[in-house]
């Protein structure tokens, strides 16, 4: 088996056919970066390709990439991507004569594998059985008992109503988890901590089970607390071969939503993973299962046994993450999917898969960290992934200039890194971030900065509670070491230096005389620095610094050597400064020649207004419900509204007690960021 480290943006598989394949031609129903990552797969198989598109997607990276494309429909996903009688009147008019669903929209529906069937053209996943099996949690809970796996304590019938929902709750003892049952990707979940949160979540956790998934019905479990969510995945072809690939960590989790992956485990030892392999894979073989599926465990941080992991849920498809599963076995899974669709034998056994090296998966999302990550839509200005980091991989079906549309999954891209040790993968990935280059619509590389700098983190000690625990009032930049901040000063006090001698070069301005100056005061948020840069010397606060860096105005990036180490530092000027971008977090220098500095005490601050008083639109959205009219007294912590978001519900409070006003707004509009819905006395 090669090491993963040798294998370049894609690892190579266990082993290549050189006969013709029976599939000729794969349409992939499904849009940006999985529909890519699918198209490099099948042409480095030598299979043809047929993209789908939406009016949305009609320019989107994986219409260009594909071999021929189709257009399905309107913009919302209903509408397009969601009909599969759109995706099989394609394949029909292209001669595809297999799919490929990627993941969300049809992938686990078993209808579509059930028409495709039908239809001859063959479903690059699981047989429909075992999507049905294990596409509704309640039975697939059931199924999973007798298989002989083990499953969190509680009720798996159907709820009749919220009084119900309350009894079972207060049966199986609080805190407990309300779950739409046919729900995925965060959506359709409630945390429940007492009766109040059972009778305020209840009937939300239905609606939001039937907007996103067409199925209100919701079953109730037991918390598991400082619980860890570990993953693992199964490969299984249509002879019964079926192998386990090691485990995921996907602990790193906000509002039930992935956020970091890694491959294997800092949890997970040799019994463990075997013990959990094992049960997937008994699982996996009780529904008659092939090609690429995971099965979720949720798992006792607080258990040293190492038995005390329970079945969550099977995911009938690839999973988002997969990519730290492939660096550090070697496999590629989409080209696996394809050769058992084809009728293949698995041609390797349990005891051939390793685990070579580790894994990290970060998600780009387009949201805005600083804002309670709120969704965040628009073009893309910019958007310069990183290129120069060995053994970073970045999976993304966007490109510079292109939308991130509302109608659609907000992530941007995925950044896997791969090294021999987990802390080297965990530097990799703050390397390739500062690096990396978004303008137009918030994102969160500063975040998974953070966390890939925060000592918990790194200490591998985490649970699904990490960020929830760790960022209890927010995000709001990661902690700057003080010796990053002396090394940030050197570098804007360079920049404006750099600057100061492209004005004395402008013909008629300065005249050439004047040199720029070598002493500069920087102001990073209350501290001053005061910096000296000579020929042979640079001092920051009267202290030698080894800097050597270029900078040239207009540069985005610069990287900056210290000694034996590089610091990539994302800039951009800003009135009387920089706006310095590194290691998880915005600095904004002001820099002033030293002898102008002095004078900067007289100048008056403009302080920004009051907008407490104000209920503003806090993402781009719809005005679901308004709680509340002109006179009405309110309660600091009552709810005033409601914006849905990306399918999500979004309850917006009373920040403080008062008077409501006036009201700007009403329920069923469509409200851009920052929209006043409301004012307060």
């Amino acid at each position: 088996m090669q090491d993963a480290s040798d294998a370049g943006p894609y690892p190579p598989t266990y082993f290549s056919r050189l006969e013709p394949l029976v599939i000729k031609k794969i349409l992939i129903a499904n849009r940006g970066e999985i529909a890519c990552r699918v198209i490099r797969t099948a042409r480095k198989m030598g299979i043809a390709t047929v993209a789908v598109y939406s009016d949305a997607d009609s320019r989107a990276p994986h219409v260009l990439m594909a071999d021929e494309a189709v257009h399905i429909g309107p913009s919302p996903a209903a509408q397009s991507y969601l009909i599969a009688e759109k995706i099989i009147q394609a394949c029909k008019d292209t001669g595809a004569d297999a799919v490929h669903p990627g993941y969300g929209f049809l992938s686990e529906r078993t209808s579509f594998a059930e028409a495709l069937k039908d239809a001859g053209i063959a479903f690059i996943g699981p047989p429909p059985g075992a999507i049905a099996a294990m596409g509704d949690k309640i039975e697939s809970k059931k199924l999973a008992l007798e298989a002989g796996v083990n499953v969190v304590p509680g009720f798996v019938g159907e709820i009749d109503d919220t009084d119900h929902a309350v009894r079972i709750a207060n049966d199986i003892g609080y805190p407990v988890m309300m779950k739409a049952s046919a729900g995925g990707g965060g959506k359709g979940m409630r945390l429940a901590y007492s009766e109040t949160d059972v009778r305020e979540g209840f009937e939300a956790t239905k609606r939001e089970g039937l907007a996103s998934f067409g199925d209100d019905r919701v079953f109730i479990e037991k918390f598991i607390e400082s619980p860890r969510h570990i993953e693992i995945q199964v490969l299984g072809d249509q002879h019964g071969n079926i192998v386990y690939l090691n485990e995921r960590e996907c602990s790193i989790q906000r509002r039930h939503q992935k956020v970091v992956e890694e491959a294997p485990s800092p949890f997970v030892t040799p019994k463990m993973r075997k013990a959990m392999g094992e049960q997937a894979v008994a699982l996996a073989r009780a529904v008659g299962y092939y090609s690429a599926g995971t099965v979720e465990l949720i798992v006792s941080g607080a258990d040293t046994t190492g038995e005390g992991f329970y079945f969550l849920e099977m995911n009938t498809r690839l999973q988002v993450e997969h990519p730290v599963t492939e660096q550090i076995t070697g496999l590629d899974l989409v080209e696996q999917m394809i050769r058992v669709a084809n009728g293949e034998k698995l041609a390797f056994g349990q005891d051939d898969v390793q685990i070579n090296g580790w894994s990290i998966e970060n998600r780009v999302y387009a949201e805005d960290p600083y804002r309670g990550f709120l969704p965040s839509t628009g073009r893309l200005a910019r958007y310069n992934p990183p290129t120069v980091v060995e053994g970073v991989r970045v999976d993304d079906g966007v490109t510079e200039g292109g939308e991130v549309s509302m109608f659609y999954d907000p992530m941007i891209a995925k950044l896997v890194t791969y090294a021999p040790t987990r802390l080297e993968a965990i530097d990799k990935q703050i390397e390739a971030l500062d690096r990396f280059e978004i303008e137009g619509p918030g994102h969160n590389i500063d975040f998974l900065s953070a966390i890939m700098q925060h000592e918990r983190f790194r200490s591998g000690n985490i649970t699904t509670g990490f960020i929830a625990e760790e960022y209890p009032d927010g995000f709001h930049g990661a902690p700057a070491a003080p010796e990053l901040l002396r090394r940030l000063a050197a570098i804007a006090a360079f920049a404006g230096m750099a600057q100061a001698d492209r004005a004395r070069r402008i013909d008629g301005q300065l005249g050439r005389r004047l040199k720029p100056p070598t002493q500069w005061q920087v102001r990073l948020g209350d501290a001053l620095h005061d910096v000296m840069i000579a020929l042979d010397e640079v001092t920051v606060d009267g202290e030698p610094l080894d800097i050597a860096l270029e900078y040239t105005p207009g540069d985005r990036i610069v990287e900056a050597e210290f000694g034996d180490e590089t610091l990539a530092v994302r800039i951009a000027p800003v009135r009387g400064g920089f706006r310095l971008t590194s290691h998880g977090a915005a600095h904004v220098a002001r820099v002033l020649p030293g002898h102008i500095a002095p004078l900067a005490q007289h100048m008056i601050e403009k302080v920004p207004p009051d907008l407490s008083r104000f209920l503003i639109c806090p993402m781009p959205g719809l005005l679901v419900t308004l709680n509340v009219g002109e006179g009405d007294k309110v309660e600091a912590g009552q709810p005033l509204a409601v914006i849905e978001a990306m399918k999500m519900e979004n309850i917006l409070r009373a920040q403080k007690s008062g008077t409501v006003k006036s009201v700007l707004a009403k329920a069923g509009e469509s409200l851009p960021v920052d929209a006043v819905i409301l004012e307060m006395e």
